[in-house]
């Protein structure tokens, strides 16, 4: 072997051992943390990231680079390391190169501590170079699938004959317990039926979980259930083989036609001499005499922390540094030469880039008559959706196979369905996948998309997880959930959500809006357009919602401050006041009208969001709900648990305290106190009592 081969074999070892030590170290200072993957897997991830990855460290959000997602987000250190080491700068929020280390040597030592760039688990918008928050098992996977599939619908609506501005892969490592869990099952036969060629799964196949050895639950052929999948399936039989590595991953990069994924054959922990603690090697951090005898075993000084040897970082610098930049920097001319042949199209990317709204994009907003009988809220948002699509070619989105009921679907000319056939379409079928679903949403969001997904409200269960972590990153998805109450009627209490509104308003950073005629749905979307980084629940209607006479009654347009005054007294000054959302606030409105006939003073207020509401100043607040007026009434077909912060503790709330049942919808209405007269009731019932 020649003296350069022989240096150039060192220094990948030396590089990949630094990844190890890093790791080792952070975890063994927070006493916390996983260091078994980041030590099995810091080949891979060096082979990947060195040698195949399209990544240019000095600027990390180049709309064609190679994405990498840690799915194993347990395995944090993995990427703090290589972070550090490629020397990945810091982005702000509005996307300017800062010059900063994204993760400095100080953050690896401050690895799990408060304001440190290396937290827990890998956090989007948190720290540069991480492309999706990832922790929940399973979770980063599927939202891989959702970069892939933006990465196809982006080539086909961009590229141009001479101009090839999309054809960016993602790749991410996973281990078993991502594999177990369920939502990447959903993910990885949806990714299969789409064929998706710009995706590679590296499966860390360790056989260790928390419990201890996989062999206690996790027993099935995962190459064949793959295979079953449509997915191409690779081998690496040794971990430490950088150069079967290699020749595997460009394998996969080779394969356009079906999603890759690669088989790793790795010992958890690899390099430490205690193979078999694999407890310790997994959830915990190793402890010094074991530190030693790995870092022994590596050829490392003993008592060196946080040694980064002399080379590393060159070397890093001189491989997918040198490699990114060059990559980044033809594409930008490619994208330059393309400004002057299709300006009108590198708009919209400049536009996508900066999580910005074309022009015009609310000029065809409907403006809805007056109807007592109404449209129900799922139609009258279907033709807003479709307005606001038409305008904001970036807007896309599916449902879990329930587009005929949830009324999702863009129906303009063109707008078309996306299949492995058909990368340009904008209406996705995620088939009976929620929790995919939500997930693969999330990874369209981060790369820079608008999309939207439907389901019932019921079913909102099956996608909290990913739910959560689109109000958690901080990334426009909207989740738009139809069939919102007792209003389903006969389907019975299996489909009629009752806790469900106040668990979503529970979630930090997520907006509910629970719009209560079309007015109101106009301006929720008009509202949801307007959030660049903020996921909203849109809760609708499957009954028609009479349409309220904005002549008689107030702008729709004080939807925006969560709250506003539908209908007042006519001296300003109420005895009583009328709370309700969605469907319930023209059953205030009737009992309003009664009120009024008898003399009573009223006021009527819809609340579709309490998120926004509670963001408006005190002195508004106050305006729509005087601490003085203590006689409230709050009507809402779901759970009572939160309105007495509105109605205060002496207020009536009518609501669910119970699950439903089946019947026709008048039926439950009347079961279940949901009428005028018992609003009026409830009302005087209050007055009574003094306000």
């Amino acid at each position: 072997m020649s003296t350069g081969a022989s240096a150039e074999i060192n220094i990948d070892q030396l590089s990949v051992n630094t990844i190890r030590t890093l790791a080792i170290d952070a975890i063994q200072k927070a006493n916390s943390g996983h260091p078994g993957t980041p030590m099995g897997m810091a080949p891979t991830a060096y082979c990947l990231w060195q040698r195949v990855l399209r990544f240019d460290p000095q600027y990390p959000i180049w709309p064609n680079r190679d994405r990498f997602v840690l799915s194993a987000g347990h395995a944090s250190m993995l990427l703090y390391s290589i972070l550090h080491l490629t020397g990945v700068k810091t982005v702000d929020p509005d996307y300017e190169i800062l010059g900063q280390p994204s993760v400095s040597l100080d953050d690896i030592k401050s690895f799990r501590q408060h304001k440190s760039r290396c937290a827990g688990h890998p956090e989007y918008r948190w720290t540069s170079g991480v492309e999706t928050t990832t922790g929940p098992l399973g979770q980063g996977l599927a939202n891989s699938v959702g970069m892939a599939i933006a990465g196809k619908w982006m080539a086909s609506r961009y590229n141009k004959p001479g101009f090839q501005l999309f054809d960016y892969n993602v790749y991410s490592i996973c281990g078993d317990g991502c594999l177990m869990e369920g939502v990447s099952s959903e993910a990885a036969s949806l990714a299969g039926h789409l064929k998706l060629g710009n995706l590679c799964w590296i499966y860390d196949s360790n056989r260790v979980t928390i419990e201890g050895h996989t062999e206690l639950a996790f027993t099935e052929d995962v190459a064949a259930r793959f295979a079953a999948y449509g997915w191409e399936v690779l081998h690496v039989p040794d971990a430490n083989d950088l150069s079967v590595i290699e020749s595997t991953i460009r394998a996969a990069e080779k394969t356009s036609d079906r999603p890759t994924i690669i088989i790793v054959n790795s010992q958890i922990g690899y390099g430490s001499p205690n193979k078999q603690d694999t407890s310790a090697a997994h959830g915990e951090p190793l402890g010094e005499e074991e530190i030693k005898l790995t870092k022994r075993n590596y050829g490392w000084p003993e008592d060196a922390k946080f040694l980064v040897p002399e080379g590393v970082y060159e070397n890093f610098a001189n491989g997918m540094g040198a490699r990114g930049r060059k990559a980044r920097e033809d594409w930008e001319q490619t994208v330059e030469a393309y400004g002057k042949e299709y300006p009108a199209l590198a708009g919209e990317l400049n536009q996508i880039q900066s999580r910005e709204l074309p022009d015009g994009w609310d000029k065809d907003l409907p403006v809805f008559p007056a109807d007592p009988k109404g449209l129900a809220g799922r139609d009258s948002s279907n033709k807003v959706q479709n307005a606001i699509a038409k305008n904001v070619p970036w807007l896309i989105g599916g449902s879990a196979d329930l587009t005929p009921s949830t009324k999702t679907r863009l129906t303009f000319e063109g707008a078309g369905d996306f299949q492995a056939d058909s990368y340009g379409g904008r209406n996705l079928h995620f088939g009976v996948r929620e929790h995919a679903m939500g997930s693969i949403l999330n990874g369209l969001a981060v790369s820079k998309l608008r999309p939207f997904g439907s389901g019932f409200l019921i079913f909102s269960d099956y996608a909290r997880g990913a739910i959560r972590l689109s109000a958690l990153m901080e990334i426009p998805v909207t989740h738009i959930f139809t069939h919102d109450s007792i209003g389903v009627g006969e389907d019975g209490p299996t489909h009629q959500p009752i806790e469900h509104l106040i668990s979503l308003r529970a979630i930090p950073h997520l907006i509910v809006l629970r719009p209560a005629d079309a007015n109101e749905v106009v301006e929720a979307w008009r509202v949801i357009m307007s959030k660049p980084r903020q996921p909203v629940a849109l809760i609708l209607t499957r009954q028609a919602l009479p349409t309220l006479d904005r002549g008689t009654y107030a702008s729709a347009a004080g939807l925006a401050n969560g709250a506003y005054i539908v209908a007042d007294a006519e001296s300003g000054k109420p005895d009583v006041i009328l709370i309700g959302t969605g469907s319930e606030v023209s059953l205030c409105v009737d009992a309003y009208e009664q009120l009024k006939s008898e003399g009573i003073q009223a006021r009527v207020v819809s609340m579709p969001s309490w998120e926004l509401f509670e963001h408006q100043t005190q002195e508004y607040r106050d305006s729509v709900l005087p601490p003085s007026i203590t006689a409230r009434v709050a009507v809402e077909q779901a759970s009572t648990l939160g309105w007495a912060r509105y109605t205060g503790l002496t207020g009536s709330i009518l609501g669910m305290t119970t699950f439903g049942a089946s019947a026709p919808l008048k039926v439950l209405q009347e079961a279940f106190g949901f009428t005028k007269a018992k609003v009026v009731t409830a009302a005087k019932a209050r007055l009574a009592l003094g306000s």
